[in-house]
């Protein structure tokens, strides 16, 4: 789904450094549960290179795709409590797998310990040459004289996307069903080649073709307009107030690491997000740079549960795992 974030200040971020890295006890290690090259793995090597001096150590990135990130998340909830072992993880992981999979093998809100939200990432509607719609208008009419194609793809089922077609739908009034693809690079293929009518995926994986000509991206689902596409009105520009929602990224720390070295971790993080490098480069991977303490990024999660649980349920969605 989606793609991938100075001297005089050296000693004051010096102290923000957790007790292992400050004693050279091994390098701090930022875990992802996706595989090279997505936007979790490329936002988590931008932190990875911006952290190893003011951690004044080696900062690593080790990947444990599977499972839609579920994978690396149980494998971290037994990682040491001690500042040296990091998830970058995000809203799938955090908050819609625990909606969804009755058996989740970890509880967020017991075996992760919230550290900073690094950033936030919009959804977006884009339909190819298959309905000749160019806007949401133009799309709406498609679909009252065309009943039979209100399908959008989705890079997976349980996804994020997924779940905000049936926000979309619900605000629309009619049966919208969703058509599964393994990834964002086939949906954006079929949709290209007007294979499927519509596809619903985060906005940067679907921005450089719409810039393109090949696709169009109706509406974003922030509150206001992406840099990415701001020639894309927002859902709730459109008239859809209750069509909104973000995902994002955020660092985590094992459940019991102390309040000290989270609160160390959380300034550290938050003073690279403010690098002007780091944001530009944030912002042109289509996350907009966050930050925030640890408890706001409980709070989003608290915020996200109770947005997202009733939609879920209304999916009827039951995952086979």
């Amino acid at each position: 789904m989606l793609k991938a974030i100075a001297g005089g200040l050296a000693a004051l971020l010096a102290l923000a450094v957790p007790a292992a890295a400050q004693d050279s006890k091994g390098p701090v290690k930022l875990m992802v549960g996706y595989p090279p090259g997505g936007s979790a793995d490329i936002l988590a090597r931008l932190l990875a290179d911006r952290l190893k001096d003011p951690l004044n150590a080696t900062v690593t990135v080790e990947n444990k795709p599977g499972a839609g990130g579920r994978l690396a998340a149980e494998q971290f909830k037994t990682a040491p409590a001690d500042g040296s072992v990091l998830m970058v993880g995000n809203i799938a992981v955090a908050v819609i797998a625990p909606l969804t999979y009755a058996n989740l093998k970890y509880d967020p809100a017991t075996d992760f310990a919230p550290v900073i939200k690094l950033g936030d990432f919009q959804l977006a509607l884009a339909t190819g040459p298959a309905t000749g719609a160019k806007t949401f208008a133009e799309y709406t009419t498609f679909l009252k004289g065309n009943p039979g194609k209100a399908t959008y793809g989705i890079p997976a089922t349980g996804s994020l996307p997924h779940f905000f077609g049936v926000m979309l739908a619900r605000a629309l009034n009619l049966t919208y069903t969703a058509v599964p693809y393994r990834g964002g690079s086939p949906l954006n293929t079929d949709l290209v080649a007007g294979q499927v009518p519509a596809g619903i995926d985060t906005l940067a994986d679907f921005a450089e073709l719409h810039k393109a000509g090949k696709i169009a991206v109706l509406g974003t689902s922030g509150t206001t307009r992406s840099p990415l596409t701001p020639d894309v009105p927002t859902f709730i520009e459109l008239g859809f107030k209750d069509i909104a929602g973000t995902g994002w990224f955020g660092i985590f720390a094992p459940a019991k690491t102390p309040d000290a070295v989270v609160n160390r971790l959380n300034q550290t993080i938050a003073g690279v997000l403010r690098q002007p490098e780091v944001t530009a480069r944030l912002t042109a991977l289509g996350i907009d740079p966050a930050g925030g303490s640890p408890a706001d990024l409980a709070r989003q999660m608290n915020d996200d549960r109770a947005r997202w649980d009733p939609v879920i349920k209304a999916s009827g969605y039951k995952p086979e795992d």
